[in-house]
């Protein structure tokens, strides 16, 4: 009598990929928090409400973070490298400031862009957030500042530093205070709110800082 032969072992389904479904609850988590921050302010933003609106346990986030303010850095830092990305930029990589041989047009240029961004809702809450936390958060103030703006301040001092080699800017000067004089009056204007933030005002900015660098 013919044996019948063994049945087939049911196939074996895939195990999850841990790796994968970490990543969907992490940007879940980046983009609860950004859209929470806009919506209700920072002051008001929790670990739980962010762990409810992204759909997962407010464990998954403090085994990541530490910190609500921690969750917000990191979004806005992911969404800085979304935004170059999406512009054609290596993710993470911070570009060079254009530099056509005239530092004038180059850096109003870059100053409108920067006035763009910040007039746009979904960076202007988190950034602002961010930037008033880090004055009483010493330790997120140093990421905030290592992560968010110090890569954004190199890329001008080293246009600066271009220029000076060009004869465009006086080669004695620091060019990291030179800097400053673009950089630090766009600032203080936004966070404060002294006055309106334009393509018009940032174009005077670099008229009236390279009036007292270029040569004379």
């Amino acid at each position: 009598m013919a044996t019948k032969p063994p049945a087939e072992a049911p196939a074996s389904k895939a195990a999850p990929d841990a790796k994968r479904r970490s990543e969907r609850s992490r940007r879940a988590i980046y983009d609860a928090a950004l859209s929470l921050v806009s919506e209700v302010g920072y002051g008001k933003v929790t670990i739980e409400g962010i762990a409810a609106r992204a759909g997962v346990g407010k464990q998954t986030i403090y085994r990541w973070w530490s910190s609500k303010a921690e969750v917000l850095l990191e979004a806005f830092v992911d969404l800085g490298e979304q935004a170059a990305e999406a512009a054609g930029e290596e993710t993470g990589a911070y570009a060079a400031l254009p530099d056509t041989g005239d530092v004038a047009a180059d850096l109003k240029l870059v100053l409108r862009h920067t006035v763009d961004e910040l007039l746009d809702p979904k960076y202007d809450a988190p950034y602002r957030a961010l930037a008033a936390e880090g004055v009483v958060n010493r330790e997120l103030g140093e990421k905030f500042v290592e992560k968010l703006l110090e890569p954004g301040l190199q890329l001008y001092v080293a246009r600066i530093e271009s220029a000076q080699k060009a004869g465009e800017i006086r080669a004695d000067l620091d060019p990291r205070i030179a800097m400053e004089l673009f950089v630090a009056p766009l600032a203080q204007r936004w966070l404060q709110s002294t006055g309106p933030l334009s393509h018009a005002y940032t174009d005077t900015v670099v008229d009236y800082a390279l009036r007292g660098l270029t040569p004379r």
